[in-house]
């Protein structure tokens, strides 16, 4: 079963690329659409998929996996969760659908994701060809197994004061990252467990900067 997604044009044809941002932990696509006119990327399609699953508390939201009990962020003991593994397989058949449903490669395509969303762009992430990764509020589920080294520049934006995914989560993702020979430009704000205008304004510098400018050279 595909996801379902929200769909935003580019402002100019062809564009430039594709960026797919995914959702937090009882969040939806919705949420991170809303955010897509801050960004001012007007030469990027967008594409905001929901999760699979329903969330339990949220009405409205979704979400991409449970949470085993007293589970810590730190621990990454569910890589191989089922519905973390349905959510890993849609996820990855999705992305890799979108070039013949865009035209736009895989090598132009930026993945981004908050909190729940940003450890699932970890895990798939780091396993495609991806022009680049946008990790926010974001943590690893289980010590990355990848068979590249060739890995995409890497953003990483986490809050201090992140009361629901512990600092020390994402540092433990950089150090994984780093140690695997990843290119990682790696951000601690003063802030909690949210995307404030600085972090939509690090995105922006990261594009031009790591995805534009170094698509313009090759």
């Amino acid at each position: 079963m595909s996801l379902q997604a929200i769909a935003l044009p580019s402002a100019i044809n062809p564009p430039q690329g594709l960026f797919v941002a995914l959702h937090g932990w009882g969040a939806s696509a919705q949420d991170v659409a809303s955010l897509a006119p801050m960004l001012r990327l007007p030469g990027y399609q967008m594409l905001f998929p929901d999760a699979p699953f329903p969330h339990p508390y949220a009405p409205q939201g979704k979400m991409w996996y449970s949470f085993p009990q007293s589970y810590t962020f730190q621990s990454n003991v569910f890589g191989n969760q089922p519905d973390l593994a349905k959510s890993r397989q849609q996820l990855t058949e999705w992305l890799k659908s979108l070039p013949e449903i865009t035209g736009i490669p895989l090598s132009h395509t930026i993945l981004a994701g908050f909190s729940q969303g940003g450890a699932m762009t970890l895990d798939v992430g780091t396993q495609l060809p991806l022009a680049a990764l946008m990790i926010l509020s974001g943590y690893l589920h289980a010590p990355l197994a990848t068979q590249t080294s060739q890995f995409p520049p890497i953003l990483m934006v986490h809050g201090r004061q992140d009361q629901v995914v512990p600092l020390r989560a994402a540092q433990q993702a950089r150090d994984s990252l780093l140690g695997l020979g990843a290119t990682v430009q790696y951000h601690e704000l003063d802030m909690g467990h949210e995307i404030r205008p600085v972090v939509l304004e690090l995105m922006q510098n990261f594009i031009r900067e790591k995805v534009i400018k170094l698509g313009e050279k090759a």
